[in-house]
């Protein structure tokens, strides 16, 4: 090959890179977009709010918005019961999801296969379909309008399992076998052997987890029945689309939705080298 040839296939090559550098930070772009100019009209004064054209950057930054919204609605108690939620949902989803995928991935006994493509089955279900028969179930338990009724349903998780048990099956049989031989309980190889070694797919699946049951409405809202002592932020929030029917209150609604949208958030930044790595050892694997 001549170095002229070389030349252009370097400059070739360069400007494909070009290309989907740009591609890319105009994706990255079009996604942030939405969460930057939630903040950014949060902290505007009403007159900017309504101002046409649309004023971008507020010229006298405020946070009168966010004083406004605890005064709206049940601020800190909402924050509370979406952190319960979403904390012990989270927790024991990983708990199930760790000990079911490892005996997916571990243990050789009668119907392993079929029960686990009817784990993967379930994962297809529209979650309206199986709304009316937890509802039902939740009730006979005693459960309805209490934030034990939104948990306990959800403390497994079939995707967990799934998840778990693809990422455990590549965790070699030796190290568990020397581990049992040694005398460890397979409880304790679970969590003191197993469970290191596929640390970025649990931290991936916590962060799954904990933004899923944060956002969550419909099950909430279905099990409460009114209780609004125990509703989470989400469903507080829907309170403030009331204070909406004029431009002048849009710096409240963004405000709030801020708000709800911090601890995911702040939990996504210190996780996110995790979830980088689950996807990457997945790739590989595959």
């Amino acid at each position: 090959m001549s170095a002229a040839t070389r030349s252009l296939s370097r400059k070739r090559l360069s400007g494909r890179n070009a290309l989907l550098a740009t591609a890319m930070l105009l994706v990255a772009v079009a996604s942030a977009f939405p969460l930057a100019w939630m903040v950014l009209s949060s902290l505007k004064t009403p007159a900017e709010t309504m101002q046409v054209p649309p004023v971008w950057l507020p010229h006298t930054p405020t946070l009168e918005a966010y004083g406004k919204v605890a005064g709206v609605i049940n601020l800190g108690r909402s924050m509370w019961n979406s952190l319960v939620i979403a904390t012990v949902t989270t927790a024991g989803i990983l708990v199930t999801s760790m000990m079911a995928g490892y005996a997916f991935a571990k243990y050789s006994f009668p119907g392993r296969s079929l029960l686990f493509s009817l784990l993967i089955a379930t994962m297809f279900l529209p979650p309206i379909v199986t709304l009316i028969p937890l509802y039902r179930m939740v009730g006979s338990m005693g459960l309805s309008a209490s934030l034990a009724g939104i948990i306990v349903p959800n403390l497994a998780n079939a995707f967990g399992i799934f998840l778990m048990r693809q990422f455990i099956a590549g965790v070699p049989d030796d190290l568990i076998d020397a581990a049992r031989m040694d005398g460890a309980s397979e409880l304790l190889i679970l969590f003191k052997i197993v469970a290191p070694s596929v640390a970025p797919a649990i931290a991936a699946l916590a962060l799954f987890a904990f933004v899923y049951h944060w956002n969550s409405y419909l099950w909430p809202l279905t099990v409460l029945q009114g209780n609004a002592d125990a509703y989470p932020i989400v469903i507080s929030l829907s309170r403030l689309l009331s204070y909406n029917r004029g431009a002048v209150n849009t710096g409240l609604v963004m405000a709030g939705a801020t708000l709800a949208v911090l601890p995911p958030l702040i939990l996504f930044v210190f996780l996110q080298r995790f979830f980088v790595d689950s996807i990457v050892g997945s790739a590989i694997k595959g």
